[in-house]
């Protein structure tokens, strides 16, 4: 029997030392399995957009600025009945992929989002960082009761057809922790421990201003 289509959706924003090296990792892990890599790019200005064409990516422009923007765009294009998602830098590891998709078949779960707090290798995040997760998280799970060590982890895998059910309405980066939310309160889930490596390329991620934003955003969508 064969097994169903998986998309993989990868926003870029300038990321052309590692975009191919994430696209190779996926092809190499999903093999002869039915499945498409959607590559969301924000007007990058570099060779991000060239190189993931070569490796055979499908290209999707999205010119409006945001993380869970590109996100939603990717989920809209999407045409596999399991969604994965990744990182264009090389954080996560897109050889589990496959693991995870057995688990949410094995286990008849809809939604599996992943913890990098379980095996994080050196130099993969600051204390700062962590700190700022930490309390996030925590957060999460005081003001929603979800069981979620890593809010903000942005690798997850699921079944396209709970989408319906889900309230998405952030286009920044609180999308992560509003996907988590929404799948746990309406459709089986799960979290697992992942290995999250050392990023290529420059940082994106403002750590004070995204994660202030991401904490005001917990506190207006519960109340």
């Amino acid at each position: 029997m064969e097994k169903g289509k998986v998309s993989v959706i990868i926003p870029t924003m300038n990321e052309e030392g590692s975009i191919g090296l994430v696209i190779d990792e996926v092809n190499r892990a999903l093999g002869a399995r039915p499945h498409e890599i959607l590559v969301v790019d924000t007007n990058s200005k570099d060779r991000t957009r060239e190189i993931a064409v070569e490796r055979g990516a499908v290209l999707v422009d999205e010119p409006r600025r945001g993380y869970g923007r590109a996100y939603k765009t990717g989920f809209e294009k999407a045409s596999g009945e399991f969604l994965a998602t990744l990182d264009a830098d090389m954080t996560y590891p897109a050889s589990e992929i496959p693991s995870l998709l057995d688990m949410l078949e094995s286990r008849d779960l809809d939604f599996i989002t992943t913890n990098r707090f379980a095996s994080i290798q050196k130099g993969a995040m600051g204390a700062k960082h962590r700190f700022g997760n930490w309390v996030l998280s925590a957060t999460a799970r005081l003001l929603f009761r979800v069981k979620v060590k890593d809010s903000q982890s942005g690798m997850w895998v699921f079944r396209k057809s709970i989408l319906k059910d889900l309230v998405l309405e952030s286009d920044w980066m609180a999308l992560s922790e509003e996907i988590k939310i929404e799948a746990f309160k309406k459709s089986r889930a799960a979290e697992v421990p992942i290995t999250y490596r050392p990023r290529l390329g420059d940082v994106k991620l403002n750590s004070w201003n995204d994660g202030l934003g991401n904490l005001k955003y917990l506190f207006r969508k519960r109340f």
